[in-house]
């Protein structure tokens, strides 16, 4: 029986296999710092892309995608300013958030999937 890191670990590489054949170049993976984790970080043309992976067996408990709840979105933003702050990316270069919805034999790519929360 496999753990939730494990299973989380498998669906995150097959989000990156599938954005880097969606033309994606991806510049980190599980970017964490003291207020939270970005599971992906990706250039995709001028765009550095903070993205999401959620995974569920079943929708019982709703869509992978619904899994990203206001909340996660607001900690994935305070993460990106960081990595952004980090990296000396200033307050014009472009910037996304993604969310890749995986279950059993689907991956879902929703660009764009919410705005910045300050």
């Amino acid at each position: 029986m496999q753990n939730n890191r494990t299973i989380g670990t498998e669906y995150e590489e097959r989000a990156v296999m599938y954005l880097r054949q969606q033309g994606m170049h991806i510049l980190e993976r599980n970017f964490r710092n003291q207020k939270g984790e970005i599971d992906i970080i990706a250039k995709d043309g001028e765009y550095i892309v903070f993205i999401e992976v959620k995974y569920r067996r079943s929708e019982q408990k709703g869509t992978p995608a619904e899994a990203v709840t206001y909340a996660k979105q607001k900690t994935i933003c305070r993460v990106a300013d960081f990595y952004r702050l980090k990296h000396g990316l200033g307050e014009f270069t472009p910037i996304r958030y993604d969310v890749v919805a995986c279950s059993e034999d689907e991956v879902t790519w929703y660009p764009n999937a919410f705005a910045h929360i300050y």
